[in-house]
């Protein structure tokens, strides 16, 4: 859907949406009894919103198309993916409040882990404590590079950034993180013809970073992901007509929602900190987006019962969402992470959308074999996702005569 012909629909009203996104959803079956994690999971509150909602299967980008979790994020708030491409390193620096210019390039890096080949045997280092984060960025710290300035800050567990600044820098880099254990890092490369100079920038850093942290543990090297530099993207507000807030504990998924003008609300990790904080300000916004990162941390790590017990731990909140009574509730995943992958995949994720005026179906079970058969359809365009919802809170004028 084009969004410029949304803004020119859209209409006031005294209406409240909830968006809640559990982070990597869907899944595959496990072997020993053919369920998934959302199918194994206890969910009678999810159920129950089920079997009163329109539901299905929502796709991010297109059919066998594994998308990234600013994909992911930017279609279910109704933003065509390929069309506004953000990159992750962005997202990291607005999500910890760097004060990131327009021509500087930001990465996100993982401190990881190689062996004496120079493969990777863990790309997360164990996840390593934001503290012992803060300790390797003080030893990178020392690093020069010729004609920028460099920026390296912590943003959580494993994960920091690294922001340069300086004239002539491009974000059109490919990662040089392999993404697979067992892989030797990429090494740097442009993929344009304005983008040598910081691919050079960049071997150069990596290099320094292995001489910094090779005699360290747990993590001995970075990888570098998500080369990107600051886009303009119009506001949910400006598109949606929507006073719109954020509540994610993780920097990347508030800097998303930063960039498309959503205030920024609590930080906790724990699930039921975040439904209080949604209690807690309810009365102040139009449209609330609230992120679980957990389920999809848990499919990375290939613990399916982990993943079970954060989709059981957000069902037991879901009756205070209720409670408030949303015109709108809308809940999925960004995109599916089963734990039999340990990573993100292309398979569609369940959805539901609940609201007194659409048309239920006869889904009775919040799980991927339930909702494929929902009034949804099987792959339902993410992106129609937040159409749909201004429709249900009668926010979206008729068109034509």
């Amino acid at each position: 859907m084009d969004l410029d012909f949304i803004k020119k629909l859209k209409k006031p009203a005294d209406t409240k949406i909830v968006l809640l996104v559990m982070d990597g959803l869907g899944g595959l079956p496990r072997e020993s009894d053919n369920l998934t994690e959302l199918e194994v999971a206890y969910t009678p509150n999810l159920d129950y919103l089920a079997s009163c909602s329109i539901c299905g299967l929502q796709q991010s980008v297109g059919a066998g198309i594994t998308p990234g979790s600013g994909p992911g994020h930017l279609s279910l708030f109704g933003y065509d993916p390929i069309k506004y491409q953000v990159g992750r390193g962005v997202l990291a620096a607005l999500g910890i409040n760097f004060e990131l210019r327009q021509q500087d390039v930001a990465a996100r890096g993982n401190f990881c882990i190689i062996d004496e080949n120079n493969r990777v045997l863990d790309r997360r280092a164990g996840r390593i404590s934001s503290e012992k984060n803060k300790e390797f960025c003080r030893l990178l710290r020392d690093i020069d590079l010729p004609e920028v300035d460099i920026f390296i800050e912590t943003v959580k567990e494993h994960r920091f950034l690294l922001v340069l600044r300086g004239e002539g820098l491009s974000g059109n880099l490919m990662d040089t993180d392999p993404q697979e254990i067992g892989k030797e890092p990429y090494q740097p490369r442009a993929l344009s013809s304005g983008a040598e100079k910081t691919a050079d920038l960049i071997k150069l850093f990596v290099d320094r970073a292995y001489e910094l942290l090779r005699d360290h543990h747990p993590a001995n090297m970075v990888l570098m992901r998500g080369f990107s530099q600051k886009p303009n993207l119009p506001s949910i507000e400006e598109i949606f007509g929507l006073k719109s807030a954020a509540i994610a504990a993780y920097p990347m998924y508030r800097g998303i929602a930063k960039l498309l003008g959503m205030q920024i609300l609590g930080t906790e990790k724990k699930i039921e900190n975040e439904f209080s904080t949604l209690e807690d300000k309810w009365n102040d916004f139009d449209f609330f987006y609230m992120h679980i990162k957990e389920s999809d941390s848990a499919g990375e790590d290939g613990d399916f019962n982990r993943k079970v017990a954060t989709i059981e731990e957000v069902d037991r909140q879901i009756p205070r969402l209720i409670n408030l009574n949303p015109d709108c509730i809308i809940i999925t995943g960004d995109h599916s992470t089963p734990s039999l992958l340990k990573y993100h995949s292309w398979h569609p994720v369940p959805v539901l959308l609940h609201s007194k005026y659409c048309r239920t179906d006869n889904v009775k079970r919040f799980g991927e074999r339930s909702c494929i058969t929902g009034g949804l359809g099987p792959r339902f365009p993410a992106v129609d996702l937040m159409p749909l919802a201004l429709a249900n809170v009668k926010r979206l004028e008729k068109f034509g005569a």
